[in-house]
């Protein structure tokens, strides 16, 4: 795979094991969080079955992590808010679990006992992926705002890795980390065709 070749360049030493374990406590409670909130909104009726397993394989992230660093994470008083139209929420979806499954990469490098995880990513970015490009071969209005919507999203991209990677056991990777998951997420984005057709591609390489 693209993702795991890349991430396996880098090779993390022990000291970034807890840094990334406790990182992945908070991403599997927002992931958890999302998917509810999703669960919410007017979706396809396959994607709606796909967030009800999508919500199960979460919980037992959360709870896995949750047993191996020995605390939970903080709750939050409301669901976090997501777009209420399909286009828009599935790039979110798609776009969040891309990340994921680049952190799950990293943290296997570390803990290949987790590699059952890294494998439940993979299949919820392959199933968001697919959801992608039905959308961008259909109507063109839904296309337009899929594409419109990642860019959005790309933009913010930046601060959210940065804030994944903070940590003094991480600090010395931080930059090469970061370069390469935003490589990857960048050919995800440019593969499916979300960047097609942009007016200025600038704004996406600056990002």
């Amino acid at each position: 795979m693209m993702s795991c070749d890349a991430a396996m360049s880098i090779r993390l030493p022990p000291e970034c094991e807890t840094p990334l374990l406790e990182r992945f406590l908070k991403a599997e409670a927002m992931a958890l969080w999302t998917v509810r909130s999703a669960r919410l909104q007017d979706v396809p009726p396959n994607v709606y079955a796909f967030l009800r397993q999508h919500e199960e394989d979460e919980q037992q992230h959360l709870a896995q992590f949750e047993t191996m660093i020995g605390r939970q994470p903080r709750e939050r008083k409301r669901l976090p808010t997501v777009p209420q139209q399909w286009p828009a929420l599935a790039v979110q979806l798609y776009g969040y679990e891309s990340l994921g499954l680049e952190f799950a990469t990293l943290l296997v490098m570390l803990r290949p006992d987790l590699a059952s995880i890294r494998e439940d990513e993979l299949v919820h970015v392959n199933f968001f992926e697919r959801e992608i490009l039905r959308i961008l071969r259909g109507e063109a209005a839904a296309a337009e705002q899929a594409r419109v919507s990642a860019r959005a999203w790309w933009r913010k991209l930046p601060r959210t890795v940065d804030r994944y990677l903070e940590g003094a056991a991480l600090d010395p990777y931080r930059p090469v980390l970061a370069e390469r998951i935003l490589t990857i997420l960048e050919q995800r984005f440019r593969t499916t065709g979300l960047f097609k057709g942009m007016t200025s591609d600038d704004d996406v390489d600056q990002a």
